[in-house]
């Protein structure tokens, strides 16, 4: 119970000695899960966001990657989108690019195994969330457990997602086995924020793993493209201050006029701006 206000305390005293209450103070989703992480006594852990879904089979099937693979650290699982209600037809696996899973070795049937780091792809595509991972305990704590650094960044847990994908081997289950639920209250659902949150992380990352130096440009590149994508979210949404304030931190030339155009008159007195996005809109959205 990470320091919540509400009657989750009165709630939980009604199922007894089945449920052992953990009360800490407001730290975040990632100090939260370390502080399961040391309570618990299982050999494996998994987490599960209080938005998200697990289907039935998923525990035994991630046990079965562990089985199937001793050393193995981490597994994760595909899952869906369930956004308002309606499950998407695709999994997020589903939309991976070209080569992404390359080098994933079979170990038994929609299980697979990467032998090698694939942090850069993680770079351009990341499909591995908190509630469909389960962790070997011991393992994960050797490692450092969540990386509490960015504890209050929306899209915190990519930061280990980043250490575990660089510490093979990491098992993966094709079958989506977890639906994560998008809706308009849940943080996730804010795209631009959410690019926004993950440049910071990726900075966060680059600054304190000395290891990951010999990828300091392809980090550079996917935090500065991050941060495009947050750009023209808040450029169709009318905000140019939040524009302006993205421009600023974009460390490299931009060279689609495009997006140079939305520059440019997001730094016109408000009022211009608002009346020439909307004429130009369809040429430069």
């Amino acid at each position: 119970d990470d320091g919540s206000t509400d009657a989750t305390l009165d709630v939980l005293a009604g199922y007894g000695a089945a449920v052992t209450c953990i009360r800490s103070t407001n730290g975040g989703p990632l100090v939260s899960r370390n502080i399961g992480v040391r309570a618990a006594r299982g050999e494996l852990v998994a987490f599960c966001d209080s938005d998200d879904l697990w289907h039935p089979e998923f525990l035994a099937t991630m046990e079965q990657a562990f089985q199937a693979a001793p050393g193995v650290a981490a597994a994760y699982a595909n899952f869906n989108i369930r956004h308002e209600g309606q499950l998407s037809a695709t999994s997020k696996f589903d939309g991976a690019p070209p080569r992404f899973w390359a080098g994933l070795r079979d170990l038994r049937p929609g299980l697979g195994l990467f032998t090698e780091a694939i942090i850069l792809r993680l770079l351009h595509f990341q499909p591995f969330f908190p509630s469909c991972m389960m962790v070997d305990r011991a393992k994960f704590q050797a490692l450092g457990g969540w990386d509490e650094g960015v504890s209050r960044i929306i899209g915190c847990d990519f930061a280990t997602a980043l250490r575990l994908l660089n510490l093979p081997p990491v098992a993966v289950a094709r079958r989506p086995l977890v639906q994560i639920r998008k809706h308009a209250g849940n943080i996730s659902g804010d795209t631009e924020q959410m690019h926004l949150g993950n440049a910071r992380v990726l900075e966060y990352v680059l600054r304190t793993r000395p290891e990951l130096e010999p990828f300091r440009q392809e980090f550079r590149a996917s935090i500065n493209r991050f941060r495009l994508e947050a750009l023209q979210s808040a450029f169709a949404r009318g905000d140019f201050r939040a524009v302006r304030r993205i421009d600023h931190a974009i460390s490299v030339p931009i060279r689609s006029m495009r997006v140079n155009a939305k520059r440019a008159i997001a730094r016109l007195p408000r009022s211009i701006a608002q009346r020439i996005a909307a004429l130009v809109s369809g040429g430069v959205a």
